[in-house]
């Protein structure tokens, strides 16, 4: 939890650990040490606690048991399902196609399996950060044989028509992964509902701990492990389980799945009356991505004339107890370079190196929002006003208009 008289707003970089998770992983961190390959009791409890665990994330996801693979990581997940698809198909022509906002972690290995032979397609986005499911369908080619869309952007929060982009990918009968690190457990998703070959997520996103994360790989997925040695989780990712980090998996998985919704209303109260504050305090605020179709607590604020004074604000925010961020934390070492994300959404190079995240999570509440706005006003007034020599447009974009910026 935060320390004491500061308000976490950074929900998208990492979440506190629920006391609840803390709870259930407890006993295999002081007591209940056995490895789940061995067969005496302690090993056997230990893969009791696994296999539990394996059945909390399935009926969050609804996939088989059998379609689970813990991980290390979110990245880890995302990397094992493109390259691990990419090195068991790569006796024919492969072409792989993902968006243009997709996080580091599948940029990354897109790049890689690139180098390696296969050809790859960035879908570009719309002035909301959506994927056109048009630009898919015409991006398809006869040699296509995964398509790689994320759930929700890390850095605008907005969420992409998965529903929609898995029943293309099945229709031409090519495999879907989505990157579902920031949306699962936020927002409902269902692998066989959505047409999910294969999804990937991450504890720490969900109030669970840093260090574990687990890719669903459906059933008769064409799959080459990248992680060689002792066979664990079913020959897929050989290594001996983190039994502590899988139980606070499966726990966060288990509380999200019953406590989902009403954490949902919560945050999207509490999200539109920061919106609709903030708009108010500072009138060259404005909402970059789609105002409705974006995680419950997700929030991404651009200043009109003040983009490049975001960091300013954001230690200004710190030191008066609040904990925001620019953007995305895996990229926090590129903060003075325009985001990637902004400008594939069309902002010009000036505007896309400054904004303000706020995301919202489990604890946070109603109070806080209103302490945000109280002292909000002292981050602004300091700030040096910048005239853009770049233009704004207004644009309508599926029944709501936004602001954002283009080239002059």
């Amino acid at each position: 939890m935060p320390g004491p008289g500061r308000i976490y707003f950074d929900n998208a970089a990492t979440t506190p650990v629920d006391p609840r998770v803390a709870a259930a992983m407890q006993p295999f961190l002081y007591g209940a040490f056995g490895n789940p390959s061995s067969m005496h009791t302690e090993g056997l409890q230990a893969r009791h606690a696994v296999e539990q665990s394996r059945q909390q994330v399935a009926d969050l996801l609804g996939c088989n048991l059998s379609e689970i693979v813990f991980t290390g990581s979110g990245t880890e997940a995302d990397n094992m399902a493109i390259a691990g698809v990419f090195r068991a198909l790569q006796d024919r022509p492969f072409h792989l196609i993902t968006s243009a906002i997709e996080h580091p972690a599948v940029l990354e290995v897109c790049r890689y399996v690139a180098a390696c032979g296969a050809t790859v397609s960035y879908l570009p986005v719309d002035g909301n950060g959506i994927v056109s499911p048009d630009d898919l369908v015409q991006a398809i080619r006869p040699e296509t044989r995964l398509i790689s869309i994320m759930a929700a952007n890390n850095v605008t929060g907005v969420l992409q028509p998965v529903a929609e982009l898995g029943r293309i990918a099945r229709e031409h009968n090519i495999l879907f992964h989505t990157d579902a690190v920031q949306a699962a457990g936020k927002t409902a998703i269902n692998v066989e509902r959505h047409d999910v070959t294969l999804l990937s997520l991450s504890a720490h996103k969900m109030y669970g701990p840093k260090g574990v994360g687990a890719l669903i790989i459906r059933e008769g997925t064409p799959f080459s492990p990248l992680i060689l040695g002792g066979g664990q989780e079913g020959n897929r990712r050989s290594a001996t389980e983190n039994v502590a980090g899988i139980v606070g998996l499966g726990a966060a998985c288990d509380i999200c799945r019953r406590e989902m919704a009403d954490d949902a209303a919560r945050e999207v109260r509490i999200r539109e009356r920061l919106i609709d504050g903030v708009q108010g305090l500072a009138p060259n605020a404005y909402l970059i991505g789609h105002r409705y179709r974006r995680l419950p607590g997700h929030i991404y604020f651009g200043f009109q004339g003040v983009e490049g004074e975001a960091i300013k604000m954001l230690l200004a925010l710190d030191e008066l107890g609040f904990a925001v961020s620019t953007g995305s934390a895996c990229s926090s070492h590129k903060a003075s370079e325009p985001s990637y994300v902004l400008s594939a959404m069309g902002f010009d190079p000036f505007c896309a190196r400054g904004a303000l995240r706020i995301t919202l999570g489990r604890f946070n509440t109603e109070t806080e929002a209103d302490r945000f706005l109280e002292i909000f006003p002292k981050t602004v007034s300091g700030l040096r006003s910048i005239q853009s020599y770049h233009h704004t447009t207004k644009e309508t974009h599926n029944g709501t208009t936004g602001n954002h910026f283009t080239h002059a």
